[in-house]
């Protein structure tokens, strides 16, 4: 069956890392992404800029040229990002504008509707939040100003889920990702995320899962698997993100 990866890494240390909370990551380049992932039938993916990048985004740039494509970009952007750099992000396939509200290394929540408008208006990209669950409602004025945005990793935290389903119920997509990072059980939190909406789910590995309390195996995929039947995996595994991401399907 075939595979978007909605959400992976690359790292490489050629380009700019910047220590976030101390830490900066291993490399895993493009070559260590197609290995580890050679046993699943990727049809393309979204590799995602991470806190350890910053407002970096020549990385990004030369990572989706390797990756051919298929592939997509969720850029880190500086709100003083001029349009003449932002055309050349969009003609290299970054879809996205990511808001990294649990570590920081993005742009600051203040500018999160401004940007995502700009953004959306000019190119169509959509935003993408790394925020717990918990964080949801006290940012409910500012999501409903947004056109359309996902939430990564389920939403993290048990505590709050209910503003989770309930973004999801105002039609935001959620990625099933990064299980090695929530304190729940995944199972029971993607069924009832699918009930409410069958295009709000969106696979994708999290490789190389940096800072997960457990990396990215097989099984989370084998979970998923377990867990809807074909028709359903179609969606998640593959049409919603890659609708997402190419408003193609929709």
């Amino acid at each position: 069956m075939k595979i978007f990866d909605s959400h992976f890494h690359i790292i490489d240390p050629q380009f700019p890392l910047q220590p976030n909370q101390g830490f900066i990551p291993e490399p895993y380049l493009v070559n260590n992404y197609k290995s580890e992932t050679s046993e699943h039938d990727i049809a393309g993916g979204a590799v995602v800029s991470g806190s350890f990048q910053g407002f970096d985004t020549s990385s990004l740039i030369e990572f989706l040229k390797i990756l051919g494509n298929g592939f997509y970009g969720v850029a880190n952007i500086s709100s003083e990002l001029g349009d003449d750099e932002l055309v050349k992000l969009d003609q290299a396939g970054v879809r996205a504008v990511r808001f990294n509200l649990k570590r920081g290394g993005s742009a600051e929540r203040d500018e999160m509707v401004n940007l995502s408008n700009r953004l959306f208006d000019k190119f169509g990209w959509h935003a993408e939040l790394y925020v717990s669950s918990k964080e949801l409602i006290s940012l409910s004025s500012m999501l409903s100003e947004i056109p359309e945005y996902s939430i990564d990793h389920l939403g993290l935290e048990k505590f709050g889920l209910e503003h989770l389903f309930k973004c999801v119920e105002q039609g935001a997509k959620v990625k099933a990702t990064g299980f090695g990072r929530v304190d729940f059980d995944p199972k029971e939190v993607m069924k009832t995320i699918h009930s409410i909406n069958t295009t709000a789910l969106m696979f994708g590995t999290d490789l190389p899962s940096t800072r997960a309390r457990e990396r990215y195996s097989k099984a989370h995929l084998d979970l998923i698997k377990d867990t809807f039947d074909s028709s359903d995996l179609d969606r998640i595994l593959y049409r919603n993100a890659l609708g997402f991401y190419t408003k193609v399907n929709r």
